[in-house]
């Protein structure tokens, strides 16, 4: 993913293909803003072959990568892990989500005050974001996203954490100016994840009415 464009669309095809199945086989609503992320990622990945196509620079799909992976992500996923975790782990995710949306505010008045430029660099993209604290806010971003699924309380979910969280210290390892797009793309693939997650929830539900009887 993420090298080039036909690579990003069918990567994105495939991960929205994804997000159609754990949407269908969510049984529970509040698992349905987890279960909608795949649909998103998809998106996402669909979007920057748009970037690829373009040759980079400030345009229409650029900005459009950059609010969905940005200021978007950074709300959307705390909220998905709040909504499905146990309640009992629900105190303890206000502050991942808490940080998901002040971060979301700083990378929105960012997007909105100064262009993002995407800059095509041999085969991954990079994107030039003008940030005030470039790293306080990539520390409030990363807990919101993977710190919430580590402290989510649910199994399932926190595997899915350890997987993206490690995909992100290999991304930032490996490519360090391009962090954000391969993350982006890695966190895609944990997509595949998140409907091995689906698919557990939808199997205890199915328990649920054997155990009162």
């Amino acid at each position: 993913m993420c090298w080039s464009a036909t690579a990003d669309l069918a990567a994105g095809a495939g991960v929205a293909a994804v997000g159609v199945a754990c949407v269908l086989r969510a049984r529970r609503r509040e698992d349905l803003p987890l279960a909608a992320l795949p649909l998103l990622l998809g998106a996402h990945q669909i979007v920057e072959s748009l970037v690829w196509d373009a040759g980079g620079g400030t345009g229409p799909a650029t900005v459009a990568w950059a609010v969905i992976a940005l200021p978007l992500l950074a709300v959307w996923v705390p909220f998905g892990v709040f909504c499905a975790a146990p309640r009992r782990a629900r105190r303890r995710l206000t502050l991942p989500l808490a940080s998901g949306i002040v971060t979301a505010a700083a990378l929105a008045y960012a997007l909105a005050a100064h262009p993002v430029r995407a800059e095509i660099r041999g085969h991954t993209m990079g994107y030039v974001v003008d940030l005030a604290q470039p790293e306080l806010v990539i520390v409030g971003y990363l807990f919101a996203t993977v710190g919430a699924l580590l402290i989510s309380g649910d199994r399932g979910l926190l595997l899915l954490g350890v997987l993206v969280a490690t995909g992100a210290m290999i991304c930032w390892s490996l490519w360090e100016l391009e962090f954000v797009s391969t993350w982006c793309a890695f966190a895609a693939v944990g997509s595949v994840a998140l409907l091995g997650w689906v698919n557990s929830r939808e199997s205890a539900a199915s328990l649920e009415p054997a155990d009162h009887r």
